[in-house]
């Protein structure tokens, strides 16, 4: 049975890359650890923050690999302390999240168990060609760019 594809269309050129990419988030594991939340700050930012309650700064890690966010925490036992009884455990986690094209990670900052990562998405520019057309006798000579900020 073959996979009948969103991006289907012959009117969508090029997005082969985006249907991979969705892909590969429905395969990403959900397990809910840790619990996160997603805000706006501002027209162009966002906020991601983790609850890592009991993890160090060294002991979190914060990557962008490819267009993917990724957190990483990773707590070692402590082979020194002997448990009566053990609710709270060592535990390693992964966290990713896809960014978008062009979106930036302006940094991150751990306070209270809560680790805030601050996304900013840059203004677009809007970009108009307009292509000369050549006939069968002559090539094209060139071409006009109008760049327009803002969007």
């Amino acid at each position: 049975m073959s996979r009948q594809s969103v991006l289907n269309s012959p009117l969508m050129l090029g997005f082969d890359q985006f249907e991979q990419m969705l892909d590969r988030i429905a395969k990403l594991p959900n397990d809910g650890y840790p619990p996160y939340n997603i805000e706006q700050t501002g027209p162009n930012g966002l906020r991601i923050t983790l609850a890592v309650a009991g993890f160090t700064s060294d002991e979190l890690s914060v990557e962008v690999e490819g267009n993917q966010l990724v957190i990483r925490g990773k707590q070692a036992d402590d082979e020194t302390r002997e448990y009566l009884h053990r609710g709270i455990a060592a535990r390693q986690f992964q966290r990713t999240f896809v960014l978008a094209e062009g979106l930036e990670i302006e940094g991150a900052t751990l306070d209270n168990g809560l680790l805030d990562i601050d996304l900013r998405r840059p203004e677009v520019e809007t970009r108009r060609r307009t292509i000369e057309i050549a006939t069968a006798n002559a090539k094209a000579g060139g071409e006009t760019i109008d760049v327009t900020p803002g969007a």
